[in-house]
């Protein structure tokens, strides 16, 4: 008996791991698929596209608010925003109220562009775990965080999506020396 409910937790373990492969594979491919896309019909890159969605969800953001609605670190947003401004799809101001506060905004050609594209696979994937309740939330991230853990790459850098070339301009301290 002892060795019939050894088996039978072996098959169910086995079927709940390839479940979560399988989701984790699924997920990665509808990044993948999304960022190819992207490149080719519009020539943006999936953060790209993502950033430009989430411009469009207010009327000018700093690049501390938009790094937090991508859930990105500023300077990975930072690079990908300023090559959106070489292009003339986001453009950087200073916010009437405060000019101390670069604001961004999408341009004319950013709204038609984005009215062109498709929904952004890592805006998607970030709605989805916003819409989630924070029990089940705080039981992915940790869980996930084991896996990482496991993988040894904790300390890697999280980046956004297929952004792998957003290298974060190099730290400089309070005497002017690069970090």
């Amino acid at each position: 008996m002892a060795n019939r409910r050894a088996t039978q937790r072996t098959d169910g373990h086995h079927r709940d791991v390839a479940q979560v492969v399988n989701a984790l594979r699924r997920i990665v491919r509808a990044l993948h698929q999304s960022h190819r896309l992207a490149e080719q019909r519009w020539h943006l890159s999936a953060a790209q596209l993502l950033v430009l969605q989430r411009l469009a969800e207010s009327p000018a953001l700093s690049v501390n608010e938009l790094a937090d609605r991508t859930f990105t670190h500023q300077s990975t947003v930072s690079v990908v925003v300023t090559r959106l401004v070489r292009r003339g799809l986001v453009r950087r101001s200073r916010a009437d109220h405060d000019a101390r506060r670069a604001e961004l905004q999408l341009t004319a050609p950013g709204r038609l562009l984005l009215d062109r594209a498709m929904t952004s696979a890592q805006g998607q994937l970030i709605d989805a775990l916003d819409a989630m309740p924070a029990a089940r939330l705080g039981a992915i991230g940790r869980s996930l965080h084991r896996v990482v853990k496991a993988l040894g790459v904790v300390n890697a850098p999280a980046g956004m999506f297929f952004e792998d070339d957003v290298t974060p301009e190099p730290v400089v301290t309070r005497k002017g020396r690069r970090g």
